[in-house]
């Protein structure tokens, strides 16, 4: 099975899997899903959605987090892991886009990234999610599934992410970087032994 064989196959029985990509992250708008993504690095979509919430009542918006001091948010994120770092990122974060920003999120990679705690994938995310720009946001899932897969060499992110956006067309890339993550945590769990794991044993068993 050639490489574009294996690509095709992916989004074939993905589309039967996961018609529908809901957002796992719980959110209202580009900044609470920019928040909620910032808040999702090392620790489970499950957990932020139970933190958000409280947070979000209290520091919805830009200017209401702000005026809060870094301890303040720190104790309603305190059981996500990071979260001394994380609270010290939301604030200065919530502070740029005031300052910089009159308090929107902005919509280019390079404005985003320059935010504290928003990096390439969190942005990827935010444009993609938030705005609906073509975006291929790869985190660990992807990254060790593509590479299972044979459809990157898998040396890093940044590869499996420019590897992805050329094997697969531009307009399935929202959807399908979901339909992989979904298919990663009930197919094939980075602990566990990839029984389940059907698409690889369609590609490789003979």
């Amino acid at each position: 099975m050639t490489k574009k064989q294996r690509a095709e196959l992916v989004q074939r029985e993905l589309d039967k899997l996961y018609p529908t990509t809901p957002i796992p992250l719980d959110h209202t708008d580009p900044y609470t899903l920019m928040v909620a993504v910032a808040l999702s690095a090392q620790t489970t979509d499950k957990k932020v959605n139970e933190v958000t919430p409280n947070l979000f009542e209290v520091a919805g918006t830009p200017q209401r987090m702000a005026r809060l001091e870094e301890y303040q948010i720190k104790e309603l994120i305190k059981e996500i892991g990071l979260s001394n770092t994380k609270a010290k990122n939301l604030k200065k974060m919530a502070e740029l886009l005031l300052e910089r920003h009159n308090g929107i999120v902005p919509q280019t990679y390079e404005e985003l990234e320059a935010l504290p705690g928003v990096g390439h994938k969190t942005a990827s995310v935010v444009m993609s999610q938030g705005f609906g720009f073509p975006a291929f946001p790869v985190d660990t899932h992807i990254h060790r599934l593509m590479t299972q897969w044979k459809l990157t060499s898998g040396k890093n992110v940044v590869e499996t992410e420019r590897d992805a956006k050329k094997l697969f067309p531009e307009d399935v890339w929202n959807k399908l970087h979901l339909q992989i993550i979904f298919y990663g945590r009930e197919y094939s769990p980075a602990r566990g032994k990839g029984e389940k794991d059907f698409i690889t044993k369609m590609m490789f068993e003979k």
